[in-house]
Formats: C-alpha cells, sequence, structure tokens
C-alpha cells in the first residue's frame, strides 16, 4: 500500500513517520505539511518527498496518515476520502458531531477503509484484555483514570505548546482514550450524567452504559509528573479487573493500526475502531462538554 503522511509536528515526527517507514507491507511515498519547510524536513529524513500540494499527494497514493489537529484532520479526510484514499486518522475524530460525520460520510460514499489511532486498542496486551473482559459480562462499574503532565510545572513535553490542546484540554485529548477502552467493555454510553471540572484542566465524568453499568472518568493534562498514569478498573460478578500495562510504544502501536487499515481494505470489513467509532467518541465528548459549558455560566 502506498501511504503518504499529512503532518509534521511532534507527533508525526516521532510516531507516525518511523512507523510508515518501517512497516514491510507500507511504501511511504511522501509527506505533506502546513509548514513546507518543516515538510521538507522530515520527508529529508524518512528519505522520501516533501508535497507541497496535498491533493498532488492523494493522487500518487492509496491511504493517508494524519498527525494534524482535529479539525484540520476531518475536513482534509473528506478531501482525502473523496480522492480514494483510505484513511488511518488520529484521535479525536473530530471536534464537533458535524465534522466527524462529514468524514464518516466520505468514506462510506467512497468506499474506502478507515482506522482511529486510539493508541490502547492497537497495544496487544491492552487490546486482548479489552476482548477478553466484553466477553466476561457482568460489569457493575469502572473507574478510568487517564492523567497526563503536559500542562504540570514540571512538563518538558513537546505537546505542551500544542494550541489546540491548549483550548480543548484533557477531555478532548486523553478522553478518547479512556471511551475505546470502556465502550467495547461496558457498551455505549445511553447519555454523559454528569460533567465536572477540576485542577486546571482536569475532568470528572460519570457515564451511564447500555450494558447496565456505570463508569466514573477522571481525565487531565495538568496532574504531576508523578502522579501521570493511564489505568482502568472493572468491577462486577467476576471480580476486580485492571487494565494491563503495555511494554509495547506509540510506533509499534501504529504499525498495528496500519496493520489494521490493510487488513480493512483487503477485506472490506470496517475495523472495530472505524470513523464511525471515532464520531461516535465524539458525539460523547461534544455532551460532556456542552455540561461543563452550562456549568460555567
Amino acid at each position: 500500500m502506498r501511504i503518504g503522511l499529512l503532518g509534521t509536528g511532534p507527533w508525526a515526527e516521532m510516531a507516525h513517520a518511523p512507523a510508515l517507514h518501517e512497516h514491510a507491507e507500507l511504501e511511504f511515498v511522501g509527506v505533506w505539511g502546513r509548514r513546507t519547510e518543516a515538510a521538507k524536513q522530515l520527508a529529508d529524513r524518512f528519505g522520501t518527498r516533501a508535497y507541497d500540494d496535498v491533493d498532488a499527494l492523494f493522487a500518487d497514493v492509496d491511504a493517508v496518515a494524519v498527525a494534524l489537529p482535529p479539525a484540520v484532520q476531518a475536513e482534509l479526510a473528506v478531501r482525502a476520502a473523496r480522492a480514494g484514499c483510505h484513511l488511518l486518522l488520529d484521535k479525536p475524530l473530530a471536534t464537533t458531531v458535524g465534522q466527524g460525520q462529514a468524514v464518516v460520510d466520505a468514506v462510506q460514499e467512497a468506499g474506502v477503509a478507515s482506522v482511529v489511532f486510539f493508541t490502547s486498542r492497537f497495544l496487544p496486551e491492552t487490546e486482548a484484555w479489552i476482548t477478553e473482559q466484553a466477553a466476561v459480562g457482568g460489569w457493575f462499574t469502572a473507574h478510568a483514570q487517564w492523567l497526563g503532565s503536559l500542562f504540570g510545572g514540571d512538563s518538558d513535553s513537546p505537546f505542551a505548546n500544542s494550541p489546540w490542546r491548549r483550548e480543548k484540554g484533557a477531555l478532548w485529548d486523553v478522553g478518547p482514550h479512556a471511551l475505546s477502552v470502556l465502550l467495547p467493555v461496558l457498551g455505549d454510553a445511553r447519555r454523559v450524567v454528569a460533567a465536572a471540572p477540576g485542577p486546571g484542566d482536569t475532568v470528572h465524568l460519570v457515564l451511564d452504559h447500555a450494558g447496565g453499568a456505570s463508569s466514573t472518568l477522571t481525565l487531565s493534562l495538568s496532574a504531576p509528573t508523578a502522579a501521570s498514569c493511564a489505568a482502568a478498573e472493572l468491577r462486577g460478578e467476576a471480580g476486580v479487573s485492571v487494565l494491563p500495562q503495555s511494554a509495547e510504544g506509540p510506533v509499534a502501536a501504529l504499525g498495528h493500526a496500519a496493520d489494521a487499515l490493510l487488513a480493512a481494505a483487503r477485506t472490506g470489513r470496517p475495523h472495530a475502531c472505524d470513523a464511525a467509532f471515532g464520531q461516535r467518541v465524539t458525539e460523547i465528548l461534544v455532551e460532556a462538554q456542552a455540561l461543563l459549558d452550562g456549568a460555567a455560566d
């Protein structure tokens, strides 16, 4: 599969470009970015071509991987799908329901494959755990904590100055990760029961799930580094089950996501983390954001 990369920021540089370059079944054709010089530098580093015209890149590839802010991603994903490109997207799919639905519609109309990269869903240990717990059933409640330290005083993260993360906060950055773990185990969220702010950009959510369980989520990018974690705990008829940690990093996980895109393109069978699932996550985040905004008025 011939694939191009949209984006030149830290995530594109440290995760996407290495994953595409190393994958045995992908031909890394080129890079397009909103900053021409950055696209050239990234392309030179990985021995590929920098494109000035994104439509020219679409014409030269079978698929695109996207490492851009969600609002920019949604617009370009629609254009790429209409050009016949399969889509390896990042979370969140979009920041409005309308943007996300436009991507879903474009994917369906063009008949292309789509995969949204929720990191935990493409780590073998965590994906196996999710599958096992979904099969067990009988869960009563769950608690997920995704605590990052991007905005902590001791942070040296290259993502700390990301404008969209500064604007949208933890709900939109790490919230999708937590939802990607809980929804396949507990069922869809029938509603967001409550959403409350905490320190910094911290958000606390309570969800009511279709399977009958409730869950609580604590999300933050403002935690001290020593408090950072990505954790989930289930409690139910089978007892207690805790999300395992993985030894693999984002490059390997993106490689697995590329495998999923290849399989979906070859078979025509949608992956569980396709654009439609990404859109459902967006809808839940929009509902939670509305409750937060209402509480602040």
